[in-house]
């Protein structure tokens, strides 16, 4: 094998252009049997590098499955080239996870190839996506609908994920293998036009070159347009949402003043997991009431009065409770931490004026002491005044929205309220001239 022509120069120039791979790197190349795979093996082990292979054998086509798995044994053999393999009962997995024959594939091969990389230490693992399958991906992506984003062809580096021949053609692979003799296999299905990729390939692209000969790179050039559209694109959405959100809160009249606020609100809420749909069934919305939640598998967002409010769904809102001791420090959520002391009363204390601590009559205290969310039917008899009030309301003539409310923490003496945390002490527990002594707990927000 030479150190020369046009593949392999363009190959190398491609790995040093995107930085993909270190003197000394380990790679684990994903060798499928076909024409890309082998090429990218070779020319990897042309250019010197540690090279090891993985085969996967997903057992879809019959005997070409255990075809192509016996021939990439017999390449690696001839070249002395480790061999990783792992059978895969791609059907059953797609039926359990409910997702397609492709997607499925596609999970067990990258997770396969995280695998060894983890156990084998590989640095670098390396796939042979190439040019036309860019400009593919770009033409289906158009089809089936896409964002600015899904405009932008593959990545050259993903991770531990590189592609070195994404700007290598198919026509170039071919040419070099037999130059090189190398032989590889086919899979027929690729000459199926059932599916859309291939019917782009063999029935769309050919369309195509009859108008402009040299599509392909005319599309990989487009791409690569796009691309730097697309980080100048994320520069200005980056800058938007840091003035339209603080603290997961999103300003609805700030929000409508923007340029391509509906835009923008789809970048913002699809980083919180949240779909299209909800995006613009919340952006339709934004005049209307407040109380409505939408949820992502991660967050939820509350339509308040002014503002959107992000919060991130916690089981530990749910099932929280915790006894207090009478003396010392108790973390009470991921975000708080109560400090607790007992003092004795006498003319010279002072009461501090803040909302994070309470001071209560220590005498006037059932057992036990115990901290929890608030929840609905819960009254206390706020500070000042006799009669009681249900939480929920005090809450919401404090202009709290829904996700502030649920997360409202309250002190309770054995079945009563003594304190909505830095809120309102209860007036039942209240200090006065017959006070001996008093249990201070302080709420302090972890660092």
């Amino acid at each position: 094998m030479e150190k020369e022509g046009k593949f392999y120069d363009g190959v190398m120039l491609c790995i040093r252009e995107h930085q993909l791979v270190e003197p000394d790197d380990k790679i684990l190349v994903a060798l499928s049997g076909g024409a890309d795979s082998v090429a990218l093996l070779l020319v990897l082990l042309q250019a010197g590098f540690h090279c090891e292979a993985a085969h996967c054998n997903f057992h879809l086509r019959g005997k070409e499955s255990d075809r192509d798995e016996k021939f990439v044994r017999d390449l690696c053999r001839s070249r002395s080239i480790r061999l990783h393999t792992k059978d895969f009962d791609t059907m059953a997995y797609a039926r359990e996870k409910g997702i397609s024959i492709e997607m499925a594939a596609r999970e067990l091969r990258y997770g396969y190839f995280e695998e060894l990389r983890t156990d084998w230490r590989f640095d670098k693992i390396a796939v042979a996506h190439h040019r036309d399958d860019n400009v593919e991906t770009l033409l289906l992506h158009l089809v089936r609908g896409t964002g600015l984003k899904g405009l932008t062809g593959m990545r050259y580096r993903n991770g531990y994920v590189i592609r070195p021949m994404l700007d290598t053609s198919r026509e170039e692979i071919e040419r070099y293998l037999a130059g090189e003799g190398q032989s590889y296999v086919t899979d027929s299905t690729n000459l199926e036009t059932e599916a859309v990729r291939n019917k782009i390939r063999l029935e769309f692209l050919p369309i195509l070159k009859t108008v402009n000969p040299s599509i392909l790179d005319t599309l990989q050039d487009t791409i690569r347009h796009l691309e730097d559209a697309y980080t100048l694109y994320n520069i200005a959405i980056e800058d938007l949402k840091a003035r339209i959100c603080r603290n997961n809160r999103i300003d609805i009249q700030t929000l409508k003043t923007i340029p391509a606020a509906r835009t923008v609100l789809f970048e913002l809420l699809s980083s919180y997991g949240f779909n299209s749909v909800q995006t613009e069934e919340v952006f339709d919305h934004l005049d209307g009431g407040s109380g409505k939640v939408y949820e992502s598998h991660e967050w939820r967002l509350l339509r308040d009065r002014k503002t959107l409010v992000l919060s991130r769904k916690d089981e530990q809102y749910k099932c929280l409770c915790h006894v207090l001791p009478l003396e010392g420090c108790v973390k009470v959520t991921q975000d708080l931490t109560f400090l607790i002391r007992r003092v004795h009363y006498d003319r010279h204390f002072t009461i501090p004026r803040s909302k994070d601590t309470v001071c209560m009559d220590l005498d006037k205290i059932e057992y036990p002491i115990t901290v929890r969310f608030a929840q609905e039917g819960d009254r206390f008899v706020p500070f000042g005044m006799t009669g009681q009030k249900l939480v929920s309301d005090y809450l919401t003539n404090c202009q709290k929205n829904l996700f502030e409310k649920e997360r409202q923490l309250v002190v309770c003496s054995g079945e009563r309220i003594a304190w909505l945390v830095n809120e309102r002490s209860d007036n039942r527990f209240r200090i006065d001239d017959k006070t001996n002594h008093v249990l201070i707990i302080q709420c302090q927000r972890n660092p």
